[in-house]
């Protein structure tokens, strides 16, 4: 399938480095704000074609599947466009800044009968579904509590700190946590309390999280731009717990018991880098006929989106399209 990239900055090149080494794909085009720097990415990537404008590419006939790697706040406008000329798209996380602009986004989709998924990559990973095996499995007991996090020190990028660009701690990293949550945990939710530190610019620069579920339990996340995290996930249970080293692209699963004994471990299969198994359900997706990908249906996105629509309205986050 021809895959162009929209957008060539630092995770941009990370899928053009993973679709390089895939047989699926055809390198076929990136698009950049000027020639030149597009020009420079083909170039080292070996795509076919660059493009200095992004409306030129989607208007390239060749072009199946776009890849969208801008800023949040460009995500609604520019999975309009590709979707406009005919494109299939994979939106990078978060698919927009807000669920009003995902519900518009899907109708438009349905009604050019083309597939658009949202790019959070650990909804694809075969470590998911590893996971969810080990917690049915009983090994842990009954699931109590559960704790994730994800920090990183880059308060200073501008897509974090400009409420221009859909900036914040949440939407950039804290979308990981509430999703590792979401997966282990399921989504009947009882009661969700928060607390952020919003900067001067009036984003969070860091949350935190606690999800009460309905049956009693109980999930506490945190996300930051201010201090490196060691992005562990960990799930109690009543006969021992899992522990998930890095919730963002997992490594390995432990198991202990109640003496705190591993006693079972599970290393990360292969991988490029971890982008390939989301490249790879659209594709499977597209050649079924399917608009929407099993692995993170319309419905998960616009459920989590709107969860951090509400924990963004009560830190009093908005970004100047939402006023």
């Amino acid at each position: 399938m021809k895959l162009a990239i929209l957008g060539a900055g630092g995770i941009a090149r990370l899928m053009a480095y993973t679709t390089s080494r895939m047989e699926s794909v055809e390198c076929y085009a990136v698009a950049a704000r000027d020639y030149g720097r597009a020009e420079a990415f083909a170039k080292e990537f070996r795509f076919e074609k660059a493009y200095g404008s992004y409306l030129e590419m989607v208007e390239d006939p060749e072009v199946e599947l776009v890849y969208i790697a801008t800023p949040h706040s460009h995500h609604f406008e520019h999975a309009k466009l590709c979707l406009e000329h005919g494109k299939h798209v994979l939106c990078e996380k978060a698919f927009t800044s807000n669920a009003g602009e995902a519900e518009k986004i899907f109708a438009l989709a349905k009604e050019k009968k083309l597939l658009i998924t949202e790019a959070i990559w650990t909804r694809y990973m075969p470590m998911r579904q590893i996971l969810n095996d080990v917690l049915e499995s009983g090994i842990i007991g009954k699931p109590a509590v559960l704790t994730a996090n994800l920090g990183y020190i880059n308060y200073n990028k501008p897509r974090l700190a400009q409420p221009e660009l859909a900036g914040g701690a949440l939407l950039d990293m804290g979308i990981y946590p509430l999703n590792f949550a979401i997966m282990a945990f399921g989504d009947k939710i009882k009661n969700i309390t928060s607390s952020a530190v919003i900067t001067e610019k009036g984003v969070d620069g860091q949350n935190s999280i606690t999800l009460t579920y309905e049956d009693g339990r109980i999930a506490v996340l945190y996300s930051s731009c201010y201090g490196l995290s060691d992005r562990r996930g960990v799930i109690s249970g009543d006969k021992g717990f899992i522990e998930v080293q890095n919730i963002n692209n997992s490594e390995a699963i432990r198991v202990y018991n109640l003496d705190r004994e591993l006693i079972q471990e599970i290393p990360a299969p292969e991988q490029i880098s971890g982008y390939e198994y989301e490249v790879e359900a659209c594709i499977e997706a597209i050649q079924n006929g399917d608009l929407e990908c099993p692995q993170m249906p319309h419905a998960e996105t616009i459920r989590m989106l709107k969860l951090m629509d509400g924990l963004r309205a009560e830190w009093g986050v908005v970004y100047p399209w939402e006023k």
